[in-house]
């Protein structure tokens, strides 16, 4: 008689075994499913729109009034290249910066492309940090490093043939609206000087 309750026993366990179990691991594993998203840091969704804004304020207080309104108007900056670097034909040479893009350095009295230099700048910070800079910080990166140590920028970067990365006739366009952009701003200094009161 203890035999056969004892066996009966073992039944009744091994069923209510069988029916709480699925039950069990699946509370188990919403559990740590819930864990597993709390522990997660909260993405902002605003956080890339804010850090480009603060890029912008930190570019356009670093660089001069021309440098900001051709990047502000034009979607890049021309840097002027030192006289001891680079050479084409005796002419003097110059870069666009562009975000997220090789640095184009050309002849500017030619206008004839002289390569791609691939630099890059990531953002290391932690937690939310990712491989790429806020646009505005990615020109600034190039564009103090160019202005503070051309030669070294220049012996670290990767340097390829025109039109690898950048469609030689987008920087032909863009050196195009470069040299417009340039005069219309001569007309606008000259003529506010014309009406200056003497």
């Amino acid at each position: 008689m203890i035999l056969a309750l004892s066996v009966s026993a073992l039944v009744a366990l091994a069923l209510v075994f069988d029916l709480v179990a699925p039950r069990a691991r699946e509370t188990w594993a919403r559990h740590r499913a819930r864990r597993r998203i709390i522990s997660e840091p909260v993405l902002d969704p605003g956080q890339e729109r804010r850090a480009e804004q603060t890029a912008r304020e930190l570019l356009r207080s670093c660089v001069g009034e021309e440098e900001w309104a051709m990047y502000r108007e034009l979607g890049f900056i021309r840097v002027w290249g030192s006289d001891t670097t680079m050479r084409s034909g005796g002419a003097e040479h110059a870069y666009l910066i562009y975000p997220h893009k090789p640095i184009i350095a050309y002849a500017p009295l030619t206008g004839k492309l002289l390569g791609e230099y691939c630099v890059e700048f990531p953002d290391d910070t932690r937690p939310y940090g990712s491989s790429r800079l806020p646009d505005s910080d990615d020109v600034l990166a190039k564009w103090m490093a160019l202005t503070g140590d051309e030669r070294r920028l220049l012996a670290t970067a990767n340097l390829h043939m025109p039109g690898r990365q950048v469609d030689a006739a987008v920087v032909t366009r863009d050196l195009w609206r470069l040299s417009r952009w340039e005069q219309a701003r001569m007309r606008d200094i000259a003529s506010a000087l014309d009406a200056r009161p003497q």
